[in-house]
Parts: structure tokens; C-alpha cells; sequence
């Protein structure tokens, strides 16, 4: 006789784009602070965080779609995988955005997929919400004099919700686009939901001179910024793209990332710079060591945080929407999903 004990088919539940975004809505705050305690969990190391991997296409070399599978252990307890596509082609092609992902997320007791969940909108909430918590915890505060934002598409949005959220007390904005329509059309949408002005930049570097708060959102695959004397005022540079930025840039600044070892490799401008120096001695530290008062940076130099995104942080916040969306009743529930392969005999 077995001694298994008979259950029922684990259920899966379907949460879409809105459902996602009606549970962040109002509720950024809580977002930093899943970040913030999920980079903790991440240091402490209480997480499995593998390499991502990245699918590229022969013919379109731009394209790829990125795996990030993770554990997160401690308070969370959650295993999944994030699946997200970049196809940079798209908006002009095809009329939709550049970015889409699903984030899959698994019971760690029996290891079946518990949840499915729209991660465009999660992964963007997480990205922003490390650039917020990153830019509160270096700078020492809410306060920027000027921001410069090189790159208006999706990400600089949700940075700016969780700014305007967040209450940052912010004395303008300088924007920069290769599409000045889309930087007027943002700028637009700051003013209207109570930033206290913009201009449009024709030149990167004006995104930079003035600004103490330089946030950069492009989908740049190579260096294009290169003069370090952009840096002479000592900004605080939120590099989000990762491969702006020239290695004499970076070799000028305190360079702070989420996961060094992740964010060293796939080119981007970190990589870019060990591979000139041949070591690491440039990397100041992580986000987590300037939490926990390890690493404390000089506030007369310039710095620049490249998270390279941990699949951690869209763990935290995906299996804290997947669980509002659950009460709310907005999650679709597929009860019998695994009817077929689960055996009670």
C-alpha cells in the first residue's frame, strides 16, 4: 500500500497586465521595500540567482529574449522563472512595445508552477524601484536639484511614478531622446501630473550638465557616451541600460551594482571596462553593502549604479502581486490545469 497521501491538482492562476498594475498602483512604497529586503535576502545569501541566458536570433541581432530563473529564499520562499523578450524593432514595425515577459512562478514544495503572471509591467516596477532605492540610498535622501533622463520610453515612466509616488522633492527635468517628439510628449506627462518643468536636449551631454540625478533608459547595445568630464560635477548617474556609458566613463566614477558577477559580463559597460583594465579594482561595491553601511561613498566623486537586474527582485514583487491579485480576486484560477498528470492511487 502507498503511504502517499491523495491530493487534489494544484491550480494555476493567470494574472494579466491590469491585474498586475491595479495591485502596484498606490502601493510603490511597499515595491522599494520589497527590493530593498530582497537584495538583503539576496546578500545574506539566502537566493540561487543563475546567469541569465540569452536567446539570440542570426538575422536580427538587435532581438533577444533573456531567462532569469531564481530562488529567493528567507521571508519570500519563492522559486521562478522570468521569460522577457526585447525587440527593439517592434514599436516602429509593428505598432507595439519593445519589451513583453511572463514570470512563472513555482510552488518550492512540490515544485509545480503556481502563478503566470504579465511581467512587462513587474519587471519595470522592480527595474524602477532599485533605480529609486538606489538613487534615495547614495544621494542620502528625496531630493534632486535637476534630473536628467537620456532614453523617455517605459522605464523612465515608471522611474518618474515612483519619484512622483515617492514624494521627491525635484526642481526640474532635462530630457534627451533620439526621438524629441517622444521627449516633448513625456515631458508633457510629467508636467501634467506635477513635475515643475522639463526641457528637451538635443545633445546627451545637456542631459548631464546641470543635473545632479542622471537617469539613463535606452536601449543602446554600445557605448555612445564617452566624455568623463560629463562627470566633473559629480552626479549620481542610475546607468538602467547598462551600455551607455564608455569605459573611461566608468573608470572615472564610484561604480556601485546590484551582483557584481552579473553585472560583469554580455558587454555591457562594465565589462566593457574590466576588459581595458584587466580586473575589477573600478567596482566600488554593491547596493547591499551601501545598506548595510559596508561601503560608504565619497560624496565630492561621481557615481554610477548599473544594476544588471536580479531575477530575485521579480520574484519579491511578483509573488507579492500574485497574492493581492489572489484575495482581490483577479487572478484566474485554472483548477484542473494538471488534472491529467497528477495520480492520487
Amino acid at each position: 500500500m502507498s503511504d502517499r497521501i491523495p491530493h487534489s491538482p494544484p491550480s494555476l492562476t493567470f494574472v494579466s497586465e491590469d491585474a498586475v498594475a491595479a495591485q502596484i498602483e498606490g502601493h510603490r512604497e511597499d515595491c522599494l521595500d520589497l527590493v530593498r529586503r530582497a537584495y538583503l535576502t539576496h546578500d545574506g545569501g539566502d537566493s540561487v540567482n543563475p546567469q541569465s541566458g540569452f536567446l539570440r536570433f542570426p538575422d536580427r541581432p538587435r532581438a533577444r529574449i533573456i531567462s532569469l530563473p531564481a530562488y529567493l529564499g528567507g521571508e519570500f520562499g519563492v522559486a521562478g522563472l522570468k521569460w522577457i523578450a526585447s525587440f527593439p524593432d517592434n514599436p516602429r514595425t509593428h505598432g507595439i512595445p519593445r519589451a513583453s515577459a511572463v514570470l512563472l512562478l513555482n510552488d518550492v514544495v512540490t515544485g509545480y508552477p503556481a502563478a503566470c503572471l504579465e511581467s512587462s509591467v513587474i519587471s519595470a516596477t522592480r527595474t524602477a524601484a532599485s533605480a529609486v532605492l538606489a538613487a534615495e540610498t547614495l544621494s542620502g535622501g528625496r531630493t534632486a536639484r535637476r534630473v536628467g533622463i537620456v532614453g523617455t520610453g517605459l522605464i523612465a515612466r515608471h522611474v518618474w511614478t515612483f519619484l512622483r509616488d515617492l514624494k521627491w522633492d525635484i526642481g526640474g527635468f532635462t530630457l534627451h531622446d533620439l526621438n524629441p517628439e517622444a521627449a516633448h510628449a513625456f515631458g508633457s506627462e510629467l508636467v501634467a501630473e506635477g513635475a515643475p518643468g522639463f526641457t528637451v536636449a538635443d545633445d546627451v551631454a545637456e542631459a548631464f550638465t546641470e543635473c545632479d540625478l542622471v537617469v539613463l533608459t535606452t536601449v543602446a547595445g554600445e557605448p555612445h557616451i564617452h566624455d568623463p568630464k560629463l562627470l566633473d560635477h559629480a552626479p549620481l548617474v542610475l546607468h538602467l541600460s547598462l551600455r551607455d556609458l564608455g569605459p573611461d566613463l566608468v573608470l572615472a566614477a564610484q561604480n556601485i551594482t546590484d551582483d557584481t558577477d552579473h553585472a560583469v559580463r554580455e558587454r555591457t559597460s562594465l565589462h566593457l571596462a574590466e576588459q581595458a583594465t584587466g580586473g575589477r579594482d573600478f567596482i566600488t561595491g554593491t547596493l547591499a553593502d551601501v545598506l548595510l553601511g559596508k561601503v560608504r561613498t565619497d560624496p565630492s566623486r561621481p557615481v554610477v549604479f548599473s544594476p544588471f537586474g536580479l531575477g530575485v527582485l521579480d520574484l519579491a514583487v511578483g509573488s507579492w502581486v500574485h497574492e493581492r491579485a489572489r484575495a482581490a480576486g483577479t487572478g484566474r484560477v485554472v483548477d484542473d490545469f494538471f488534472a491529467s498528470t497528477v495520480t492520487t492511487k
